[in-house]
C-alpha cells in the first residue's frame, strides 16, 4: 500500500506557551486543512492567554540553518510568517526567502502582520512596524486587521488611501479582517495587489467574547489551502469559514481570551 504524503508549509513564528496563539496554532491549523507544518521558532514568548509580557529572540543563525536544512530535502512552496521578534531577524529570513524565489518563482508567502498582543502588549524587541518592514517586500499575501493596517499605513486618513499606501509599499494582495469594527457581522475583504477596488468580500457573524490566536489561525488556514494547490480565492473562502468554526467552538482554559478549538475531538469512548 502506498504511503500517504501531505505537503509542506515553512513557518517562522514564536512560540506561546499558552498554546493559543503562535507556532502551536498554525501547526494545528495548517494540519487541519490536510497539509503540514515545519515550524521554526523564530521567538520565546512569555505570555498566557490574554497578555504578553516578555519575548527573547532566537538567534538568528539558529533559525537560518533549521530552514536551509528543511528545504534541502523537503519541497516547500508556501511559507507562513508570523512574529519575528526584531528587525534583524526579519531580514535574514527576507533574505532567504528572495533566495528561495530564485528557485521557486510561484512560492507563496503568507504574512500575518502581528503588531502587538490582541490586547496590545508588544510582541517585539524593536519598533513592531520597522521590524517587518522587509517581510512585506516578500509576502505574496498580508493579512493585516484594522488596526495593524492603519499602523502600517500612518499617514493616511481612511481605509482605501491606507490600503493604497500599503500597495505601494509591497508586492502583495491584502485580506483586510474587520474584526475589530463595530458592525454585527464581521467584514473581511481581500484586495488584489494594484487594484484598489474590493476583488471579493465576506460576511461573518460577530461571534460574542475574544479569542486568543484567530489571526493566527486564519493566516495558517490560507497557508494550508494553498499547499494542496488551492486557487487563492478558494483558499481565502475555506480558511475563513474554517477559522469561523474553530471560533464557533472555542474553549476557555482561564478567565479571559478563549482558544480556538483547531482540531475535531475525537470521540474514544467504545458504544457499550
Amino acid at each position: 500500500m502506498k504511503t500517504p504524503s501531505r505537503p509542506c508549509v515553512l513557518v517562522f513564528a514564536g512560540h506561546d506557551p499558552s498554546g493559543g496563539a503562535g507556532v502551536q496554532a498554525d501547526i494545528e491549523a495548517i494540519a487541519a486543512q490536510g497539509a503540514h507544518a515545519l515550524p521554526v521558532i523564530t521567538a520565546l514568548t512569555v505570555q498566557d492567554n490574554d497578555h504578553a509580557y516578555a519575548v527573547h529572540a532566537v538567534d538568528v543563525q539558529i533559525i537560518l540553518q533549521q530552514a536551509m536544512t528543511l528545504v534541502a530535502k523537503i519541497p516547500v512552496k508556501v511559507i507562513k510568517l508570523g512574529i519575528v521578534a526584531h528587525k534583524k531577524n526579519a531580514t535574514a529570513i527576507a533574505n532567504f526567502i528572495q533566495k528561495m524565489k530564485l528557485q521557486y518563482p510561484d512560492l507563496q508567502v503568507i504574512l500575518d502582520p502581528v503588531l502587538g498582543s490582541g490586547h496590545g502588549d508588544s510582541l517585539s524587541l524593536d519598533d513592531a512596524v520597522e521590524a517587518i518592514e522587509p517581510l512585506l517586500k516578500v509576502a505574496t499575501l498580508i493579512t493585516p486587521n484594522l488596526p495593524e493596517l492603519k499602523r502600517l499605513s500612518p499617514q493616511a486618513s481612511d481605509l482605501q488611501a491606507q490600503v493604497q499606501n500599503l500597495m505601494e509599499y509591497t508586492q502583495a494582495d491584502i485580506l483586510l479582517k474587520g474584526g475589530h469594527a463595530t458592525e454585527v457581522r464581521v467584514k473581511n475583504i481581500w484586495f488584489q495587489h494594484g487594484q484598489w477596488q474590493t476583488a471579493q468580500e465576506w460576511q461573518w457573524p460577530r461571534l460574542p467574547g475574544e479569542f486568543h490566536g484567530s489571526g493566527c489561525t486564519l493566516a495558517s488556514a490560507i497557508a494550508g489551502q494553498l499547499a494542496k494547490g488551492v486557487v487563492l480565492a478558494d483558499a481565502l473562502q475555506q480558511a475563513q469559514s474554517y477559522t469561523q468554526q474553530s471560533l464557533q467552538h472555542a474553549y476557555a482554559i482561564a478567565a479571559g481570551q478563549l482558544i480556538p478549538a483547531r482540531q475535531p475531538v475525537l470521540n474514544t469512548r467504545k458504544k457499550s
